[in-house]
């Protein structure tokens, strides 16, 4: 790998994960297309180099998130549950099915864009005050589930899809963030690992990128904790709308990418 590379590698991370650690967003759904499109990696070696990125740039808004008392509960027990076997499954499917990227850009496209437009009007016009009905524990560890086996083969962090999901179902943002980044991190980890593993067996680039993963984690290390300092300096409004804009952004991409 080039030092420019790197050096890319390093920036790109630092500004994602500065901006989207305060709502429990890795990071890893926009430094995908960057990998793929700028940096060259190749397929599916793009999967575990983005799993390394949140294993290396996960304890960053983490520790911060700690240090206020934030991190732990239940929430995070259950997304953990989900995610952990669902990525090892993903990854799986990854090397021996190999998924066609289109499909997957499309059902983020699909999911993401009407679910960020929906957390923002929710925001900007909120419905009168009534008792909210978050996800039961069953149903938030089987979304838990369905998030690892995406995470497992495309290398996003989890935060990306059950961010806007559980805020939009009326959980405070405060809560939901340091739970989907313990998530993130804990199955990357797993899905790390298990890439390595499968690299024994499999052929093809399969193996992650480490020189570029490890940059890209660096830069997401330190924007991570940034982030997360910022988190409770940002009112609950400014917070829902910047997650509404993020999942809008994400699906905006994925649809052009279809598109062309």
């Amino acid at each position: 790998m080039e030092w420019s590379m790197g050096v890319l590698g390093f920036t790109a991370g630092l500004l994602i994960s500065v901006v989207t650690a305060p709502v429990g967003v890795s990071g890893a759904v926009f430094l995908l297309p960057v990998q793929v499109s700028v940096l060259g990696v190749p397929s599916p070696a793009v999967t575990p180099t983005n799993l390394l990125y949140n294993v290396v740039a996960g304890p960053g808004a983490l520790l911060r998130y700690r240090r206020a008392g934030q991190l732990g509960g239940p929430l995070t027990r259950l997304l953990i549950a989900g995610t952990v076997p669902g990525v090892i499954v993903g990854a799986v499917i990854r090397v021996f099915a190999v998924p066609g990227p289109r499909v997957f850009r499309l059902l983020i496209a699909v999911l993401l864009l009407p679910l960020g437009l929906w957390l923002w009007l929710r925001t900007v016009r909120p419905t009168p005050p009534r008792v909210k009905d978050l996800p039961s524990p069953r149903a938030t560890t089987a979304l838990a589930l369905a998030v690892g086996v995406a995470g497992g083969i495309y290398g996003i962090g989890g935060g990306s899809l059950l961010g806007p999901i559980l805020v939009g179902r009326g959980a405070p943002v405060a809560t939901v963030a340091p739970a989907a980044l313990a998530s993130t991190f804990v199955t990357s980890a797993v899905g790390a690992a298990t890439y390595a593993l499968l690299s024994l067996a499999a052929s093809g680039e399969v193996a992650p990128d480490w020189l570029l993963g490890l940059s890209c984690g660096v830069g997401g290390l330190l924007g991570g904790y940034l982030g997360a300092h910022l988190q409770p300096r940002l009112p609950e409004t400014a917070l829902r709308l910047l997650l509404g804009t993020l999942a809008v952004g994400i699906g905006a991409l994925y649809a052009v990418q279809i598109l062309h």
